[in-house]
């Protein structure tokens, strides 16, 4: 691998496994309901531990990458997912499989800031766009991945079995970045190191970085909505079958990925980020409006959800751009969930 491909790669592959990681215990869920005796509440509450773990670590996270640097933080984040799911393998009690999700949330809460402080830092700022979408595409295509990963090995051989293999990915895509990792250096600003708490507190409740903060918050609760509860509302509304409405979640994360790659081009040309942003939401929202009102037949729910995805895919790496433009002067990655920035030098190149 050379230059900006190489770096665009390893990342995005850093990406996409921490999405992979984000989704692979909950397709086993009827499994381990069963052997280990627990209820649907509390494998919702596994789930809930991981991201509200990952959720609080997150804004932690980008302090620690603005003072050490974001290669050891991401390449440690890919290690701990790893570990966290060894762990949740080898439970054989509820007590265990909590254990390893807390594990798991600490690990994921460190890509958003470490992922776009390498980006940001390593990529012309004319490859940004392209650089973003291939982030985004690797996610979506680590989320399409997890269910049937999971989902086949736990239904063949069993949830222990998934989810060792599962932390083998892991595993594998630490030695690779281990392996990579000069090509994965980012200078450590002196300016970072002598920030105090307070400046850092301010960077942290800035406006734009506030409002940054609620966008993905918000998109954030849609998305896990729509991943958690759309098969079984399109089953209820509809009346079709499981597996119709599973392809049509499917096929929103089909688009969503297509999307984004497109999006890469467009936020690579396009003058104002906010009306692409915008534009491809409202797209999106009236999509899922007709499709909670129950205004078209159950079968066209596929391509209607693909649709939906495109025009929400779309969006991302226009966000990303508004995002890196919102920082405060001085901000680096010292930033709420996703909200990762660049740092001062990369900044002055817009």
């Amino acid at each position: 691998m050379k230059g900006n491909t190489a770096v665009i790669s390893l990342v995005a592959l850093a990406h996409g496994t921490s999405h992979f990681f984000q989704l692979v215990i909950p397709p086993l869920f009827p499994f381990i309901k069963d052997d280990l005796g627990v209820s649907y509440a509390a494998l919702g509450f596994v789930v809930a531990l991981f991201y509200a773990v990952s959720g609080l670590c997150q804004p932690v996270a980008g302090f620690v990458v603005d003072r050490y640097g974001a290669r050891p933080v991401l390449i440690g984040g890919i290690g701990l997912l790893a570990a966290g799911t060894l762990v949740a393998a080898l439970a054989g009690n509820y007590a265990m499989l909590v254990l390893g999700a807390a594990i798991t949330g600490v690990g994921n809460s460190v890509f958003h800031p470490a992922d776009f402080s390498i980006l940001n830092s390593r990529i012309e700022a004319e490859g940004l766009g392209h650089a973003y979408s291939a982030h985004g595409v690797a996610g979506s295509l680590g989320y399409a991945a997890a269910p049937v990963f999971s989902g086949t090995l736990g239904a063949l051989f069993g949830w222990h079995t998934a989810l060792l293999a599962a932390a083998g990915v892991g595993l594998g895509v630490f030695a690779l970045l281990l392996a990579n990792a000069q090509r994965l250096h980012v200078p450590v600003e002196t300016v970072a190191r002598r920030q105090s708490t307070r400046q850092d507190l301010r960077i942290l409740l800035a406006a734009p970085v506030v409002m940054c903060f609620l966008y993905f918050a918000i998109y954030a609760a849609g998305l896990a909505g729509l991943q958690s509860f759309s098969v079984s509302a399109m089953t209820v509304q509809y009346g079709v079958p499981a597996a119709l409405a599973s392809s049509a979640l499917t096929a929103y994360m089909v688009g969503s990925a297509c999307g984004i790659f497109a999006g890469g081009f467009i936020a690579s040309r396009a003058q104002r980020h906010d009306f692409v942003a915008a534009g491809g939401l409202a797209i999106g929202a009236s999509a899922m409006l007709v499709i909670a009102m129950g205004a078209i037949p159950g079968a066209a729910l596929p391509v209607l959800l693909a649709c939906t995805g495109f025009a929400v895919g779309a969006t991302g790496p226009s966000r990303d751009m508004i995002v890196r433009s919102s920082t405060p002067a001085g901000a680096t990655r010292t930033i709420p969930p996703c909200c990762s920035t660049p740092s001062r030098q990369s900044k002055a190149a817009l």
